[in-house]
């Protein structure tokens, strides 16, 4: 006893100093990217009124650790240049060495963010092309800061993750799409890209959500009811994974469990916007879900401080399931309706009988697209068309679209998926020809036509309507029946 008394004491002696040793969040670490022109928080931890110092390119902000152990600095107006080191100070002193500065963008959702490049890195996982796509990676500007999966009852302070430096030995763990999507920004732009993925598989809108920006919209008072007592699951419930057993038993279709875990502690770490791929994984019908996805928006750039940072979101690919029906899409879409958003389609580039389709190139190259013409400046298009306005001329209806671009085209033969109705609402098959920057639609026994919709299928299978930048029209219906 005296010698297990005698180590514990020991160990108390040796753990007492680190109580005091200022600790930067986790985000602040080997190979970070700093977000470039705007003011950068870094903060972290120390003891109460311990003077703490950050240090980078000449640049010294200091800030005094409050009552609650916090401390927060902003650094301003940071330049890209060569790989630099910060130097974090206080009764002890950090180096966080290859610091790079340029844009840091975040990535979040469900499992097609979380899909990562190589096949042996997790089950969401393997691109087209995989091997020679691996072995092409590198590019040591991009780096990417990967989350670990967790849930939380209350708001966490920190996270678990690292920055990697994109490499033929590193990317097979990267999402996907964060990799692609930097690649092609990098590559345009020419500066360094910092990626950070905060995703978690089959989670629903609600989960990313505070509880208290939940609670304060009357519209999602059901979600926040506590769920009936249930034995504890042995096996995964409808695709959500659980925390712990019991009926109220927290999983990532619990509303506000990842936004504690995962996103409450990387806030308000600079960046210059987001990118969202999620919905297969609905709770309380299409309609609630375009509500939560104006709600999360809001409050996510609320809570950011950063005022309408860029939101671009992926539209659900086709899908022969019932999770990617046209409906969930035109709830997407209607996102659009908030400043600075912007959708990538993706409705020609899906897997009829798998949820998580491996074409993530395209993805990424177009939420790219979005990002080098809204906030780089490119003179491009960066969206397909996206019906605009509809007239009714005889036994036709001509259909007219934002985003023509270079012009209207059908890919390999004539468009198809366009389908007419007569006020009966029987919508039928209809012959669809481009008629300069409109479309016109009939059919055969359609004499009064009075509505018009376009791959309004879970799989609608050969759509092929573009725009000649090669960017696939959204899938649209005229009517609201």
């Amino acid at each position: 006893m005296k010698i297990m008394a005698a180590f514990l004491i020991g160990c108390s002696f040796f753990a007492s100093p680190l109580l005091a040793d200022v600790k930067p969040a986790a985000l602040f670490s080997d190979h970070m990217v700093l977000q470039q022109g705007m003011s950068v928080p870094v903060w972290g931890w120390a003891d109460p009124g311990e003077q703490v110092t950050v240090s980078i390119n000449g640049q010294t902000q200091s800030a005094t650790t409050g009552d609650d152990k916090k401390w927060m600095v902003h650094l301003s107006d940071l330049k890209p240049g060569d790989p630099t080191t910060m130097t974090i100070a206080g009764k002890n002193s950090i180096t966080i060495k290859d610091v790079l500065v340029g844009e840091v963008w975040l990535g979040s959702g469900q499992s097609n963010m979380e899909f990562s490049v190589s096949v042996k890195a997790k089950r969401f996982a393997g691109v087209n092309n995989e091997a020679e796509e691996i072995a092409a990676a590198n590019y040591p500007k991009i780096r990417m800061f990967t989350q670990k999966m967790s849930l939380s009852e209350t708001p966490m302070e920190d996270c678990v993750g690292e920055w990697q430096v994109c490499s033929p030995d590193t990317v097979g763990a990267f999402s996907a799409v964060g990799y692609f999507f930097s690649r092609q920004l990098q590559k345009s732009i020419n500066q360094p890209i910092g990626f950070i993925n905060t995703s978690y598989g089959a989670s629903v809108a609600q989960a990313w959500i505070s509880k208290d920006d939940l609670a304060a919209d009357p519209r999602f008072a059901s979600l926040l009811k506590p769920a009936p007592a249930a034995p504890a699951p042995t096996t995964q419930a409808a695709g959500g994974r659980r925390a712990r057993g019991g009926g109220n038993a927290l999983s990532n279709h619990s509303p506000y469990g990842l936004w504690n875990a995962m996103l409450h502690p990387i806030e308000p770490y600079a960046i210059r916007g987001v990118i969202w791929y999620q919905g297969e994984s609905i709770i309380g019908g299409t309609e609630m879900y375009s509500q939560l996805m104006e709600t999360l928006i809001k409050t996510w750039r609320k809570q950011w401080e950063q005022s309408d940072f860029p939101f671009y979101f992926v539209q659900l690919a086709a899908l022969d399931n019932n999770s990617n029906k046209p409906e969930v899409r035109e709830a997407q879409a209607k996102a659009l309706s908030i400043p600075n958003t912007a959708m990538a389609v993706t409705i020609d580039i899906g897997d009829q009988k798998n949820v998580h389709p491996k074409d993530k190139q395209d993805l990424g190259d177009r939420l790219a697209k979005i990002a080098r013409a809204l906030v780089y400046g490119e003179k491009i298009e960066y969206a397909g068309p996206m019906y605009d306005s509809m007239s009714i001329e005889g036994n036709s209806i001509r259909i007219k679209f934002t985003h023509v671009g270079a012009g209207l085209m059908a890919k390999d033969g004539d468009l198809k998926t366009f389908e007419i109705a007569a006020a009966d609402k029987k919508y039928v098959p209809a012959v669809a020809k481009i008629d300069g920057d409109t479309v016109v639609v009939t059919a055969d026994g359609v004499t009064a036509p009075v509505a018009v919709r376009y791959a309004w299928n879970r799989w609608p299978a050969g759509c092929n309507f573009y725009n000649k930048d090669g960017l696939p029209a959204a899938p649209f219906r005229t009517d609201q029946w």
